[in-house]
């Protein structure tokens, strides 16, 4: 039986309870109890009714639990001391928290009459909501549903409670009415402001030695012209210094590539392939800006196919954004950058990221763009084979590459599609 004791400490206050609104559960972290540093339960806001802002990319997990995530670790005598009174509270050996509270009840109180009194109040209510939520994010997730994008494609809705799937078919609501999306603040950033690591190999006794070290490499790969294009050249390495293998690039919101795939690939590894790519994307641009004279600024096409040497079509990708966001920001202002039918466009005056969903509102907004003389760069990850390449993205006045994986059908998608658009794709 549990105990109540009629006497409580002086300093322990009791807290007013707050109202539930109806509609729509709003979450909120309350004050601490005294000085006690107990987390403190949820609280509900009458009245409030603003919704985030939304994307495919949220998160089913911020989506429900709106940053309460893990467990409410309160214990049960300061939620009683708090919500009925210093009177409530319970033998200790009965103190356990309330997230261990929430699936016994009646083993830790068995006075009826208290336990119904915490039965109804809301506090307790929004706890036993946050339980079941945290439930419906854990087994969604097993399933492999961590974003409102894969959720909209998940046939199994029904295996959620019906507050769970009320709160995410809203918020997918609202993100498909809106076919441009603001990106969350941060992920431009992310990406601009990418860490850099590098491995080297160097002679260590009779055999090579592999190292990694922060930062940039002091001294990337050099490459010299062949033809229309240009190869590594290793003539001029050192014998016996250490030599560059690879770089390695990580944004803290993962790479473009995988927000709309999932999951997150926080790092973009650079061989000398890769790097190669760039070097003759810059070619492009200073020829285009230099002798060709920015009046007369002319679009070229490019299409990469991936082969077994360049490794795998993001990590090409999501270089040249990186680098293209860091290349003179008045003469090339905007990179679009898309993948699996969405495109991310990333305004390098404002710093900021939109999303587009489908194809349509983005080529009106390039179309725009490219009227009043923007011009910029449209880099074309075809994630999967499925995914043809989307010439009609490309205005007047911008550049393209079309990325694409190295399957055959692909190859030849991407090969009869830019010329039907252009012949001037260059391989």
């Amino acid at each position: 039986m549990s105990e109540r004791h009629g006497e409580g400490n002086d300093d322990n206050e009791t807290s007013s309870a707050s109202t539930v609104p109806q509609g729509r559960r709003a979450r909120a972290r309350a004050e601490s109890d005294g000085d006690s540093g107990q987390p403190a339960v949820p609280r509900r806001r009458v009245g409030e009714t603003r919704r985030p802002q939304w994307g495919l990319f949220s998160l089913v997990e911020d989506v429900l639990l709106g940053g309460e995530a893990r467990g409410n670790y309160m214990k049960l005598n300061d939620f009683l001391r708090r919500h009925i009174g210093p009177s409530a509270v319970v033998d200790e050996r009965y103190n356990v928290t309330m997230e261990v509270f929430l699936v016994e009840p009646k083993t830790y109180v068995q006075d009826q009459k208290l336990l119904e009194e915490i039965f109804n109040l809301t506090e307790y209510q929004v706890l036993q909501e946050m339980r079941g939520l945290r439930r419906d994010t854990y087994n969604v997730s097993q399933m492999g549903v961590r974003s409102l994008k894969q959720w909209r494609d998940f046939e199994r809705k029904d295996m959620v409670s019906p507050l769970a799937r009320r709160e995410l078919d809203a918020a997918l609501r609202g993100v498909l009415k809106e076919e441009k999306i603001q990106m969350s603040e941060g992920f431009y950033d992310s990406l601009y402001n990418a860490r850099w690591h590098h491995v080297v190999e160097f002679p260590d006794g009779e055999g090579m030695g592999m190292e990694v070290r922060e930062g940039k490499p002091p001294q990337s790969w050099t490459y010299k012209a062949v033809g229309r294009t240009l190869e590594k050249d290793d003539s001029v390495e050192q014998s016996g210094a250490p030599r560059l293998r690879l770089m390695v690039l990580t944004s803290d919101r993962a790479w473009p590539y995988s927000w709309p795939l999932g999951p997150s690939i926080l790092d973009c590894y650079v061989n000398c392939e890769v790097e190669r790519v760039w070097q003759i994307v810059r070619n492009d641009l200073t020829e285009w800006f230099s002798t060709r004279g920015e009046n007369n600024f002319t679009p070229g096409q490019r299409v990469l196919i991936g082969t077994p040497g360049i490794g795998k079509s993001m990590n090409a990708g999501s270089y040249l954004l990186y680098q293209l966001l860091h290349y003179d920001a008045e003469k090339l202002p905007v990179v679009a950058y898309s993948v699996a039918e969405q495109t991310f466009l990333f305004d390098k005056i404002t710093k900021t990221a939109l999303h587009y969903v489908g194809e349509n509102t983005f080529l009106k907004v390039m179309g725009e763009l490219s009227g009043r003389g923007m011009r910029g760069y449209i880099i074309d990850n075809v994630a999967e084979p499925i995914h043809g390449p989307s010439v009609r993205l490309l205005p007047r006045g911008w550049c393209m590459i079309v990325v694409t994986p190295p399957e055959e059908s692909a190859r030849r998608r991407c090969k009869k599609q830019l010329r039907g658009r252009r012949n001037t794709g260059r391989r």
